[in-house]
């Protein structure tokens, strides 16, 4: 079920003309997912979902950003975490530990603390790294009835995420990132690496998208994940395994994001702008999920972000036009087809992503903009090819034959695009 809905929000400039919104199709939704809230106030939705659950004890995880919006002052009943505590149905304080990327100590903290709290239902407020959070604890939960008190681990988490009945999660995204519509998680460990699990017990069952909690955020967590969309429904069109549905999914999803994404640059906070974006992007990153996840583009922009510390936003900046050109000889037609979609049929994709990264406020472009250079970035691509040549070689439409083939793609001037 699709619900759309109208969500109060701050100020925004009236006359800023704007597109009607646009629904995200039923046949979007995933298997495992209930229902999708577009533009709904959130409070008052997930109270409704937890009633619709019978949940009796509630974990909370929020990202550090959206915590203002959650909770409040003993006396203030406006608030998620305030409301739950009233009736007696918060299982523990509120967890903000999660840090960007889901560092592995501070999942495996939450992972105890809400297995020991004995909850029945994760509800997940912020961006991906949180939203992947809670599907890996919901798994830990999971494992509850085995009658173990052992302390969580990446393994055994990673063990306990194929399993099939697993306690419901409700998603409430702050950002465009899109963990939240597939049925993948990731973890960084403490190596700097990137780990994970995926299964399809792992969907969310509810997403409830409320754009007034977006209000303030930070231009390179707003333009940044809203250009991941951008990246998923690349991925999809030029991925070798992607058959033509999946394609036009992704083209459509990209359209979406397309016509509102320049708008969004004059009125950040509009929530009508804000709810299409959204929609594109869920209908971006359903097709990437469909069959051919993960994408070249997401997987190397996974690895550089987990090895650097940089957002997945400034990785798609640095990263997405340049890949999209090293393969262009072997998937021409399909970036014709993604430029088609971008608005310029005549001008080649990877030059249009190029422009319209360059355009996006907080979106790093160049790899010496987060302090990515010399030594370290040579490092880092024969660590590429020593480690992923072959399963790079499955996801590029054009394969990679020597660290030299890296280097290219991955400094290539985006002026020569």
């Amino acid at each position: 079920t699709i619900h759309r809905g109208h969500s109060s929000s701050s100020k925004r400039n009236p006359n800023t003309a704007i597109n009607m919104s646009i629904s995200i199709p039923t046949e979007q939704i995933p298997p495992g997912m209930k229902a999708v809230h577009l533009g709904s106030p959130f409070l008052a939705k997930t109270m409704e979902e937890l009633s619709s659950f019978g949940s009796k004890k509630v974990f909370v995880l929020a990202n550090s950003s959206s915590r203002k919006f959650i909770e409040g002052n003993d006396d203030d009943d406006t608030k998620l975490v305030n409301v739950l505590q009233s009736k007696g149905m918060l299982a523990a304080p509120l967890c903000s530990s999660i840090g960007m990327g889901g560092g592995e100590d501070g999942l495996l903290q939450a992972a105890d603390d809400a297995y020991a709290a004995g909850a029945d239902v994760i509800v997940t407020v912020g961006g991906g790294a949180v939203q992947d959070a809670g599907k890996l604890i919901r798994a830990w939960l999971s494992t509850k009835d085995d009658g173990d008190d052992n302390k969580a681990t990446v393994k055994g988490i990673q063990a306990a995420s194929k399993n099939e009945n697993l306690p419901p999660q409700i998603a409430i995204p702050n950002s465009f990132a899109m963990a939240e519509a597939t049925h993948v998680a990731g973890i960084t460990l403490n190596t700097g690496t990137k780990s994970g699990a995926a299964n399809k017990s792992l969907m969310p069952t509810v997403i409830i998208y409320d754009p007034a909690l977006s209000a303030g955020l930070p231009d390179w967590v707003r333009f940044g994940t809203a250009l991941r969309g951008v990246e998923h429904a690349v991925g999809a069109v030029t991925h070798p395994k992607a058959n033509e549905d999946i394609r036009t999914r992704a083209l459509h999803g990209l359209s979406i994001i397309n016509a509102n994404l320049p708008k969004l640059l004059a009125d950040p906070e509009c929530p009508t702008l804000q709810s299409n974006i959204y929609a594109g992007g869920f209908i971006a990153i359903r097709a990437l999920n469909t069959g051919c996840y993960p994408a070249l583009g997401h997987l190397i922009e996974n690895q550089y972000s987990a090895k650097f510390d940089v957002h997945q936003g400034s990785c798609s900046g640095i990263l997405c036009a340049r890949i999209m050109a090293y393969h262009y000889s072997e998937s021409k037609e399909l970036q014709q087809r993604i430029s088609v979609a971008l608005g310029d049929e005549s001008t080649p994709a990877p030059r249009l992503v190029r422009d319209l990264a360059a355009r996006l406020p907080g979106v790093s472009h160049e790899h010496s903009t987060v302090g990515v250079s010399g030594d370290t970035l040579t490092d880092f691509m024969q660590w590429m090819f020593e480690g992923s040549l072959a399963r790079y070689n499955t996801l590029s439409p054009k394969d990679f034959e020597s660290v030299e083939d890296i280097r290219d793609m991955m400094t290539k001037p985006l002026e020569d695009l």
